[in-house]
């Protein structure tokens, strides 16, 4: 059963953790006028992350679906959503319209959003950050709240394990556990490093979000700056050796 927690006002994470592979998935409702659902999660999943967002609001009322990048557990379900909210749009960067949602995922076009456009949920300001191969492929991008700064920020600073909704503590440490046990099995290389990793999470910083809302393990509130800068680190370490 997937578990719900407030980690900032109106923002929900849906958890549901797999033991078999020591890995959480969240899901990120934000309960608004025009509700906004970050990641729709894996096929099997949907009928428990349902089961969560109805316990929040009305499902059918959810308007705008986002997402990172095109994966299973970032957007497998998007057109089960868009059968059950018929206004349901997806919004993500160009390249992802162009390239796959339009032509296979969506029940319907996409909102392309070009990098640092802004939307309204109604009381909410979402900001769109183009981010290709940040956290991982070329039609990445993320969403910031600038209300309450909640940067949704996908497979950044993954950790692995049944770990707390909400953490001060380190997540860089967590974060690079996970990559390097990674590195020694069928999943290494998970994250790609190259000539704009540092650019583009030294502008994510900037934003200086007070909660980053993580795919996979705790959010966090904190020093998100450092947090931020140290993963940065992290990936060159490992990866740029």
């Amino acid at each position: 059963m997937a578990q719900i927690s407030e980690i900032a006002p109106d923002v929900f994470r849906i958890c549901t953790y797999f033991p078999e592979i020591d890995l959480q998935f969240n899901q990120f409702l934000v309960r608004d006028e025009q509700p906004l659902l970050f990641h729709t999660g894996l096929k099997e999943l949907f009928l428990g992350v349902r089961e969560a967002v109805s316990s929040l609001i009305d499902p059918s009322t959810i308007r705008w679906i986002g997402f990172s990048h095109v994966e299973a557990d970032e957007c497998a379900t998007l057109r089960d959503w868009q059968q059950l909210a018929p206004e349901a749009t997806a919004v993500c960067s160009l390249v992802a319209k162009l390239v796959s949602v339009d032509d296979f995922i969506a029940l319907r076009p996409a909102r392309p959003l070009a990098d640092g456009e802004t939307f309204q949920t109604g009381k909410y300001t979402f900001r769109f950050i183009q981010t290709p191969h940040v956290p991982h492929c070329w039609d990445a991008g993320l969403l910031f709240e600038e209300k309450q700064k909640t940067l949704f920020c996908s497979d950044i600073l993954h950790q692995n394990g049944n770990l707390e909704p909400l953490t001060s503590s380190d997540v860089v440490g967590r974060f690079r556990k996970t990559l390097m046990d990674y590195q020694q099995g069928p999943l290494a290389n998970y994250l790609p490093y190259t000539t704009q990793t540092q650019s583009i999470l030294a502008s994510l910083a900037a934003l200086q979000p007070k909660t980053l809302a993580i795919m996979h393990g705790s959010a966090f509130q904190g020093n998100t700056q450092q947090a931020l800068s140290e993963y940065a680190s992290v990936l060159e370490e490992v990866y740029a050796r």
